[in-house]
């Protein structure tokens, strides 16, 4: 898709998703062809004409200020992600965003160590969702994904492509919304990064799963949040998870997972610890059954 196809499109999937009594419109106009609000009503609650508003969304955004863009994202009730992937957009056609440097393909031993020295899992990524190291028990917690044939293991393709994901994963539905939603971020953000199309493009060709999901123009951060694991070993369980940028490697995320004391998924987290310690974690997932059983 065109940047402008991009912009067009997110716009009037947000438009369609927001009803009249959401927004106290109630009883303007006669018989709704559609469930969402009209391009007047968003011009109404942007406070902006409607021939401008009809502009904006068949993606000429050019010179939009960021008054109307801020405007324009309360009108449309976006998130905070969401907000920020309009300005994304925005910014993309007034001037070429740049290329960033492809990160290294491991993380400097400084990194490395920091990782080894917590006692909770961690793992590197980057911003197309490749595992670039773990300590320990990152990898005894990503064992699946660690097993793909590709290295280092991709987890948008892992989610999509790997039918281990649908175990892996409890609730695989949300796992596939939540990875493109990610993808499609990163995506208004480094429109010009061939490795990320090349990988989006893969996914489109390859799963009808993704093709499916991408349509929904699903944007969302992971700054922090919960995510629930179905372990060969462990089972299932939900960590917390914080997301740390590592500032110093422009593209490079450190993931810590966390259980709250004295509960259930701390015990578990403590019985992951053993296994990983025992040396098991890098086998396959098959052998893992076979150390639970």
């Amino acid at each position: 898709m065109t940047r402008q196809d991009e912009v067009r499109s997110f716009l009037t999937t947000r438009r369609a998703r927001i009803t009249p009594e959401q927004v106290g419109l109630t009883g303007l106009g006669g018989e709704r062809r559609v469930p969402g609000l009209r391009r007047e009503e968003v011009a109404l609650l942007a406070g902006v004409s409607v021939d401008y508003y009809t502009r904006l969304e068949r993606g000429r955004i050019r010179g939009a200020s960021d008054s109307v863009l801020d405007a324009l994202a309360r009108a449309l009730r976006l998130t905070a992600a969401e907000r920020d992937h309009l300005f994304d957009l925005a910014r993309g056609h007034t001037a070429p965003a740049p290329r960033r440097s492809a990160p290294a393909p491991r993380v400097r031993a400084s990194v490395q160590r920091i990782l080894d020295a917590l006692h909770v899992p961690a793992v590197v990524q980057n911003t197309r969702q490749d595992l670039i190291a773990a300590n320990g028990l990152g990898r005894a917690l990503y064992v699946t994904p660690f097993d793909s044939a590709c290295q280092p293991p991709n987890l948008a393709r892992f989610v999509f492509l790997d039918h281990r994901a649908q175990s892996f994963c409890p609730d695989w539905d949300l796992a596939c919304r939540v990875t493109a939603a990610a993808l499609r971020a990163e995506a208004g953000r480094t429109p010009l990064d061939p490795a990320l199309t090349a990988l989006i493009d893969e996914l489109r060709t390859r799963s009808p799963v993704f093709r499916e999901v991408w349509a929904h123009h699903e944007v969302r951060a992971h700054h922090t949040g919960v995510q629930q694991f179905h372990h060969p070993v462990v089972g299932d369980f939900t960590l917390a998870f914080e997301t740390l940028d590592v500032q110093a490697d422009q593209g490079l995320s450190i993931i810590v997972y966390s259980a709250g004391p004295d509960t259930s998924t701390a015990v578990k987290l403590a019985h992951l610890s053993r296994w990983a310690a025992a040396g098991t974690s890098g086998t396959s997932t098959t052998n893992a059954e076979a150390v639970r059983t």
